[in-house]
C-alpha cells in the first residue's frame, strides 16, 4: 500500500510543530500530547506519552514511551485514570508540605 502523508502535527517540548514535505532537518523532544497525521486526505490522531522525533530527507522517525490511537481510548477509563492521578498528586503535595513544615519546626527547635 502506498500512502501519501501531507502533514504531521507534533506536540514538542517547545510547542506544536507542523511538518510538511521537504521540512528542514531537525531532532526534537516530544511532549505528552497529540500526534496528528494527514494520511491520504484523512486525519489520524494518536496520543503520545513523550519521546523524540527526527525529521529529514522527507522521512520522520518517532520514538515514544507509549502511544495509543484515539479510536482505542476509552473515555470513561481515561477519566478514572485522570482522577486517580490527580488525587495522588494532591497527596504527594500535602506530604511534601508536611515534611517541609516539620523540618522548619525542627530547625526552630534546634536553631
Amino acid at each position: 500500500m502506498d500512502s501519501k502523508v501531507k502533514e504531521i502535527i507534533l506536540s514538542t517540548k517547545s510547542g506544536q510543530i507542523c511538518v510538511l514535505p521537504n521540512h528542514a532537518p531537525i531532532a526534537t523532544a516530544l511532549d505528552i500530547g497529540i500526534l496528528r497525521i494527514c494520511l491520504n486526505d484523512q486525519w489520524v490522531t494518536m496520543a503520545l506519552m513523550g519521546g523524540f522525533a527526527r525529521i529529514g530527507n522527507n522521512e520522520i522517525t518517532i520514538l515514544v514511551n507509549d502511544a495509543e490511537k484515539s479510536s482505542d481510548i476509552d473515555p470513561q477509563e481515561a477519566q478514572r485514570t485522570l482522577e486517580i492521578r490527580e488525587a495522588t498528586l494532591r497527596k504527594v503535595e500535602e506530604n511534601k508540605q508536611t515534611i517541609e513544615a516539620n523540618l522548619a519546626l525542627d530547625g526552630l527547635r534546634h536553631g
